[in-house]
């Protein structure tokens, strides 16, 4: 399956979960270690935005100027219809797109990156608000695929500023459990 239409379904379930955000939640902490919901979003923000113009250029001068403004859901509704938008490009899979400070990669592998964040921030939120994260079983199995191929090593993980260690799960672990403790997130934070 194309991995556009993956992201799209990663997207429509974290959407489940951020329309109903009220400005309090904003200030609950996260997995995310040192943010708070605001800045996971304005995270998300940033990287919908710089994916978008990164997805159409070949790159994007900026990956950290996203913000909430008055209305946290809106920014963010917005930023998901501009990378929706960057997405209808058919010739986008072949581009070559520069991510951040990551290099540049063909435009499936950029989406598939986006993927692998949309899965994981749609795990964090949830998590964040107490409720249950149910994404797209596709896209989950996609996004799991892409995170066996992240390198394990610590040294590469601390360099890249992206993710923790792994965390250790039982054989019995959910597709789920076992992506985020690949991403360095514990299944069983509270």
């Amino acid at each position: 399956m194309d991995v556009r239409e993956l992201d799209r379904r990663a997207l429509a379930a974290l959407d489940e979960i951020v329309r109903d955000l009220r400005p309090e939640d904003l200030t609950r902490r996260t997995p995310c270690e040192g943010w708070d919901l605001a800045d996971l979003l304005r995270h998300q923000v940033s990287e919908n935005h710089g994916f978008a113009i990164a997805l159409r250029k070949g790159s994007a001068p900026d990956w950290h100027s996203g913000t909430l403004g008055e209305d946290a859901y809106r920014s963010y509704a917005a930023s998901v219809e501009e990378y929706l938008n960057a997405l209808d490009d058919d010739g986008l899979l072949d581009r070559q797109v520069t991510v951040g400070e990551f290099g540049a990669f063909p435009g499936h592998v950029a989406v598939s990156m986006h993927l692998v964040d949309s899965v994981a921030h749609g795990w964090d939120i949830a998590k964040s608000l107490g409720r249950p994260f149910e994404p797209d079983s596709e896209a989950l199995q996609a996004a799991l695929r892409i995170a066996e191929q992240i390198p394990a090593d610590p040294e590469f993980r601390l360099e890249r500023g992206t993710f923790g260690a792994v965390v250790e799960v039982g054989a019995e672990a959910s597709e789920l459990d076992r992506f985020v403790a690949l991403l360095g997130r514990s299944p069983d934070w509270r």
